[in-house]
Order: structure tokens, then sequence, then C-alpha cells
């Protein structure tokens, strides 16, 4: 009998890589998703079952013949749009997760969450942070990670033992492209511009995992033995940990394009590049962290990342280069969380809390 699994934000930048790779794998995958970014498409997608519904309106029916839910569904923005204030995007994403693994552990259905290394915030003493090391999540984003794992972990008990996986910051390709992680957006600049531009001083470490590696995750979960309460686990490896400067100069060695960096009078809201609001006017990045990967190979000892940062960043530039990426198309507004989800409110197609507008 084949395990049958939910995937919540199939739709997404992950879902869109994890649902493909579980079907070929044997699982049966059934797909949940609203549908922000359902057309925001690079590449065609494979073809899936997908329930058009708004997690918040989650039911107990949708777990019908389910084993798993694997939920990604969630913000992801580094800074609110629209005036909107951070509790009016993040509460619900909090609420429908805690609902949503309550009704897995009153259903006997094993819940994976997506959570995310951003929790980190800032290195340790040693520089390097593991499951343990105290959290300091900077960011709207990182924050409700956060707080959804401490629901989990009041949730669980011998009958429910969810997973937190922390992934990395994800790179490589998928069908619904995101171009507002650092990785992808370097490589797009890079062939979509012919040049490269760094807008902060690129001396911060971050952690760094594939797509079909963190797919790979995912499907270890699924088999995982039994655990004790919560399990988290940081998903990456200790070799795709890199400074952002030498991210950037792969990708300009890679491409051929040459690397320059903003100043900061050239970031804002008129600019052409990506802005965050932890890159200081200096150009200091507050999120800088080194990771262990070491608990995720005890409990997933089949694991392994597969796809280096060099390896994630030729195999993107080769396919851009192959469909002739333009700057129109690297500057898609589909491609950036941000500023598909302002424009949709802009344009009267979302309301205030999200929903779609009839």
């Amino acid at each position: 009998m084949h395990t049958r699994v939910l995937i919540t934000g199939v739709e997404g930048y992950l879902g869109s890589v994890i649902a493909p790779y579980l079907l070929e794998r044997g699982y049966e995958v059934q797909g949940l998703d609203t549908g922000f970014f359902r057309d925001a498409l690079l590449y065609p997608a494979a073809a899936l079952s997908v329930i058009q519904k708004d997690a918040r309106n989650f039911t107990k029916s949708d777990l019908k013949g389910i084993d798993a839910v694997v939920h990604l569904a969630g913000i992801s923005l580094n800074d609110p749009f629209g005036g909107l204030p951070p509790e009016k995007l993040y509460d619900p994403t909090r609420a429908y997760a805690r609902d949503i693994a309550r009704l897995c552990k009153q259903n006997g259905v094993r819940f994976i969450f997506a959570s995310s290394c951003s929790i980190y915030g800032t290195a340790g003493p040693d520089g390097v942070v593991n499951e343990d090391s105290p959290v300091a999540p900077p960011i709207e984003y990182a924050q409700n990670k956060l707080q959804i794992e401490n629901d989990l972990c009041a949730l669980a008990d011998d009958s429910f033992m969810p997973i937190a996986l922390r992934f990395a910051t994800a790179f490589g390709l998928s069908p619904r492209m995101r171009f507002d992680i650092v990785i992808n957006m370097l490589v797009g600049q890079a062939i979509a511009d012919g040049k490269i531009t760094l807008n902060s001083n690129g001396q911060a470490w971050r952690p760094n995992v594939h797509v079909q590696d963190i797919a790979q995750a995912v499907e270890c979960a699924l088999r995982a033995s039994h655990h004790t309460g919560l399990l988290v686990l940081n998903v990456g490896a200790d070799e795709n940990n890199m400074k952002i400067i030498d991210i950037a100069k792969i990708v300009s060695e890679e491409t051929g394009a040459p690397l320059s960096f903003s100043i900061a009078s050239e970031r804002g809201a008129g600019s052409e590049l990506i802005t965050n609001k932890m890159v200081s006017a200096s150009g200091a990045d507050a999120r800088n962290y080194r990771v262990s990967f070491a608990r995720i190979k005890k409990y997933f000892p089949d694991f392994s990342c597969r796809f280096s940062i060099h390896d994630g960043i030729r195999e993107m530039a080769v396919f851009f280069k192959k469909i002739k990426l333009s700057p129109e198309q690297f500057r898609s507004r589909g491609f950036y969380r941000i500023k598909e989800l302002a424009g949709l409110f802009a344009e009267g197609a979302i309301d205030s809390d999200l929903f779609w507008v009839k």
C-alpha cells in the first residue's frame, strides 16, 4: 500500500519540486493551495491533483485517506506590504498550522513542518549553531516559524510525533522559481543582466540547501522511525555554509558576469535591486550564521546532500542560458513573493486578510 501524502502550499517554489520528487518514488500525492503563485511558471510544472483551498479553511475531510501532511503553506516575506501590520500576515499562518497539526494528531496522521534556519538569526559563540543553540529570530517570518515549532512541541506526545525541518536557504531550479533568494537572484542577475550587483557587503555567512535535497529530506521524514516529542532537524550540509561574497564570486566565475556592490542611496523603493531591512546602510547584513548539520545524519542516516552550491549555480546558469532568460522574465512579479502579494492586494484581487476577493 502506497503512503498518501498531502502537501499544503504545493504550488510554491518548494512544493513544485517536492511533489514530483515524491511521486517518482511511489508516493501518492494530494496538493492543497490557495493559488497565489499558480500561474508564476518559469517552465511547465508536473501535473498534480490540487485542492484549491486556503489553508485556513482546512477541515477533517481533507485528511480522508491521508497518511502524512507536509505543511509548506505560509507567508514567506522579509517585509510586510501595503501598510499591513506583520501580525495581520503572520498570526493566521500560526493559527492554521496549529489547527492542521491538531487535526493530524486527532486522526493519526504524521505531520512534517517546513521550518527555517533563519530562526537562528546570528551566530553562536563559536560561529556555528545547532538545534540546541539559542535562537534569535530577527524578522517576523522567522519568529513565526519558531512560534509554530513551539506549538508543535506543546501538541507532541507519545502518539503524535511531528518533525520540524529547519531548511537552510534554498536554491536551485523549480517551475515556480523564486528570484528573491540569494543564490537564485545572483545567477538570475548574471544571465539576464550580464552583471551581478550585491545589495550588502557580502560578508555574512549563510547556510544553503538545494531544493532537490530539501525534497530528499522530506522523503526521509516520511520514512523516519519512532522518536520522542517534536523532532527538530537542520537540513543542509556543512560545506554549503558560505559567505555571500564567496557565492557571488562563484557565480561570476561560472558565468563571466562582473561583480559590483550597490551603495545605500541606490537601495530603496525605486531600486531594481532586491531590498531588505536586515541590510544596514553600511552594507552589513544582520543575518550572519553558520549551521551544523550533524544531527540530521543521526536520525536520517540515508540523507546526504547531493548538490553543492557550485552544482546548483552551474545547473541554473545552463538552464537560464538555454531559455534565454530576459531581464523582463527575471523581474516578473510572480517570481518575487512580496511583489506578487503586494500586487494582488493593490489590484483588489486579495483583501487585507489575504483572502481572494470573489
